[in-house]
């Protein structure tokens, strides 16, 4: 094949080339003709700009349906296995489309347990030195076919970073390997090849040393020090005195995929420890207090750890097995319709048994002396008080150390009791969980941390119910406070139409802020328009249609609103245009800009300097965590940004729109009836009405969203219990100040002696001249 290609050059500038591409398929359908061979070209000169060495390619083939497998046929794959492989294991018989159903293309993580100890090669199942022994094998499956026949990658490698989002294939890691489902044993054997002659030229590799022998079975029943949801063993078939032989390797991946396969069980081992660590915690019934059921969503939550020093981790924690049932809500189950319904009468009990998976990723010590991964995974079980809200676990902390015979003797710290109490379902709280983990070992011992707080600030689920209901009626509630906006000016438009004279006495500097408070929600928006906007808001509903289609309605009524607003102010100005004797309005209205422009600046000044200061705390919000919304741990905490503290500024100087016409009346002590009672009274309404119901908000709301406030957002305005008293009274006062000017004149507030200075001073000089003209004429008359 030929074809062109570009690429980054020099200087950030792109460079095209001419390419050619050559692949050599095998003719063999079975795993010995697996592999696809070829080469990358450069069809320019070998000194050209664009050339480039030959790359080389090697691939795994994906069968068609003649494929043929060869080393599981007449139970090749079973020899060499022991007796007695760890106990019993799950049945697929019950499950559609058995194990290729279960064991799906997607790449499953095992870590490897050695059975003797060994620090150098001998140990790998790989038939050559890499530099290191594998801790980590990585598996997935490129085929399978209804009878349980499938072919395998396995990767092997000494860090689980890769491997997370696709298969770490390098020909000198991984092996190739065909397995086969036994119905009767309920585990799959398989037969691994090396891929050979690969570091001389990948057109050259081939499969072959088909030694390698493994095994992998769903265990029936888990435990505290069990957690291993899939299982296996890994081992060669060679002779002892053979140098490519190595011991047998265990292998457990936790989390994976046993959740959906029915009859799954939990052993309860630590569940006495548990009740005498909870022995010495006195909580109290509180009357007329709920707290989660041990079944419901709101067990699940993210976490917040810190440690003596405030060192801070983030993380997930969720229960397992509550009672004798496999929790339902496990994010990591495939088949949902498969799971056991959970039978509330099998788990009434109270305390009620129940063991978690708790995992986070710690940038701080965690553990002493001993090198452990980033990524702390701690299994735990215990029991849950309904009554109280108090859970207390015995936990048993996974060791990811690189050390073989850490491995071995010391895999898990069950040292570590876990307390954690629940705040009531009603409560108006933000930290829902509360809890510490503790290491009761010696502060000598290598593996001893030291305490560990834990909070989370999960919404529970009535709240996250609450809050839909709340944002359907907030969705609402802003339809119809634009609309209504759109119908005071309106009005005001009908006004000037049959008053056309009184449009010169409307201030344009008033009128230009209310315009662009219409635009420059619109213009930061205007993609919502026509672009899909999968925000927050939208995860957290699960589907973000009616969110999406009711932000679109609501941006074309502000548009209306703009439209009329922007012609408001354009009949305004053309008035003030048409004569010579409007010209002291224009001074007027200079007056007011002089004014007003010093204000709005020192007030954005304050407000970045309160931003600033509020931010230099690091004051966190919330962030939710429901079954609709999982977040990742990185964003539970963030600052808010300076954009949405000079939206909120903007919004406080909406509220206050009618402060330039006050200004512009009192410049030009007009008494015009200028706007409509309608247009000021009306938009003031409309501005002050979401304090009041974000007051309601408050006081009445049990939880705390503010990502999916619409209606009186709090990234748009000044929202607290002190400005939402203050805003609206201030709008009211403005309202009734113009009432007044409009009836009184536009001085009417002020002193007698502020409001008719002018006039005394320009009859005493006109009186002067008269006087002294009056006498002429009466010397003449004498005359």
């Amino acid at each position: 094949m030929v074809g062109s290609g570009t690429s980054h050059g020099d200087a950030g500038k792109f460079k095209s080339f001419g390419v050619v591409l050559k692949l050599t398929y095998s003719k063999n359908s079975s795993i010995f003709g697996s592999f696809v061979s070829g080469v990358l070209e450069s069809l320019d000169e070998k000194n050209g700009f664009s050339y480039f060495e030959p790359v080389s390619i090697l691939a795994v083939h994906d069968h068609t349906d003649e494929y043929k497998y060869t080393l599981v046929n007449g139970g090749n794959g079973h020899s060499g296995l022991s007796e007695d492989d760890g106990g019993e294991s799950l049945s697929l018989s019950d499950v559609k489309g058995g194990v290729c159903s279960v064991i799906r293309e997607r790449t499953l993580r095992f870590e490897l347990e050695y059975r003797s100890e060994c620090a150098n090669a001998s140990c790998s199942p790989l038939h050559r030195d890499v530099g290191y022994v594998p801790s980590f094998m990585f598996f997935r499956h490129t085929r399978c076919v209804d009878n349980g026949k499938m072919q395998i990658l396995l990767a092997f490698r000494n860090s689980s970073a890769l491997g997370r989002t696709m298969f770490p294939f390098d020909p000198n890691t991984t092996l190739i390997a065909e397995g086969a489902w036994d119905e009767k044993e309920n585990r799959l054997y398989g037969v691994a090849c090396q891929i050979l002659n690969f570091p001389h030229s990948s057109s050259d590799a081939f499969v072959g040393d088909c030694s390698t022998k493994f095994s992998l079975r769903f265990p029936m029943i888990l435990s505290l020090r069990k957690r291993g949801s899939l299982v296996g063993q890994i081992w060669s078939n060679e002779t002892e005195n053979d140098p490519s032989n190595f011991g047998k390797i265990g292998f457990s991946g936790v989390r994976q995929l046993s959740v959906g396969i029915p009859g799954l069980k939990y052993e309860y081992t630590e569940i006495d420890g548990a009740r005498k660590s909870c022995a010495n915690k006195n909580t109290a019934k509180l009357k007329r207090k709920t707290y989660p059921e041990g079944h419901s969503l709101d067990m699940r939550f993210n976490i917040l750890l810190r440690n003596s020093e405030r060192q801070t981790a983030y993380g997930f924690a969720s229960p397992l097995f509550v009672g004798d049932q496999l929790y339902t809500n496990q994010h990591d189950g495939l088949w949902q319709n498969q799971r056991p319904a959970f039978h509330q009468s099998n788990n009434s009990g109270n305390p009620l048994n129940i063991s978690y998976e708790i995992t986070f990723v710690s940038d701080f010590d965690f553990g002493g002396r001993i090198p452990i991964s980033r990524e702390v995974e701690i299994s735990a079980e215990g029991i849950y008080d309904r009554d109280t809200g108090l859970l207390c676990m015995i936990g048993c902390r996974h060791l990811g150390s690189t050390s073989q015979k850490l491995m071995n003797d010391h895999s898990l710290d069950c040292n570590i009791t876990i307390t954690l109490q629940f705040s009531p379902l009603n409560t108006a709280g933000i930290d829902h969980v509360k809890g510490v983990i503790e290491s009761t070992r010696s502060k000598s011992d290598a593996l001893y941390f030291g305490r560990i707080d834990l909070s989370s600030r999960s919404i529970y689920t009535p709240q996250a119910e609450e809050s839909i209901w709340r944002m359907d009626l907030e969705i609402i509630m802003v339809l119809i406070s634009n609309t209504l906006a759109c119908v005071f000016v309106g009005l005001q438009l009908f006004r000037v139409k049959k008053h056309p004279d009184v449009l010169p006495f409307i201030s344009v500097v008033m009128l230009i802020v209310l315009t662009l408070g219409h635009m420059i929600p619109l213009l930061l928006n205007f993609e919502a328009l026509f672009v899909k906007n999968h925000n927050q808001r939208s995860a957290f509903l699960q589907s973000g249609g009616w969110l999406e289609v009711n932000e679109i309605i609501v941006r074309m009524v502000t548009m209306v609103a703009f439209l009329l607003q922007f012609r408001l102010l354009q009949l305004t100005w053309s008035a003030r245009q048409s004569g010579d004797s409007e010209k002291g309005l224009w001074g007027a209205d200079k007056r007011v800009l002089y004014l007003s422009l010093p204000l709005y600046i020192c007030g954005g000044l304050i407000s970045w300097f309160v931003h600033q200061w509020n931010n230099s705390k690091q004051s966190p919000f919330l962030r939710p965590h429901t079954k609709f919304y999982v977040v990742q741990p990185k964003e539970i905490y963030q600052k808010s940004s300076l954009w949405t503290a000079l939206k909120s500024y903007g919004g406080l100087v909406l509220d206050g729109f009618l402060l330039p016409q006050i200004a512009f009346n009192l410049f030009s002590n007009s008494s015009k009836e200028a706007l409509s009672a309608s247009f000021y009274i009306g938009t003031t309404l409309v501005r002050s009405l979401p304090h009041a119901y974000d007051l309601y908000r408050t006081h009445s709301s049990s939880g705390y969203l503010d990502f999916s406030y619409i209606y009186a957002n709090h990234k748009m305005d000044f929202y607290s219990t002190a400005w939402d008293i203050i805003i609206p009274f201030g709008s009211l006062l403005f309202a009734f100040l113009v009432f007044l000017q409009q009836k009184f004149g536009g001085r009417c507030f002020l002193s007698r002696w502020y409001r008719e200075g002018n006039v005394y001073e320009m009859v005493a000089t006109v009186s002067s001249e008269e006087l002294q003209g009056e006498s002429v004429q009466k010397n003449f008359y004498s005359l």
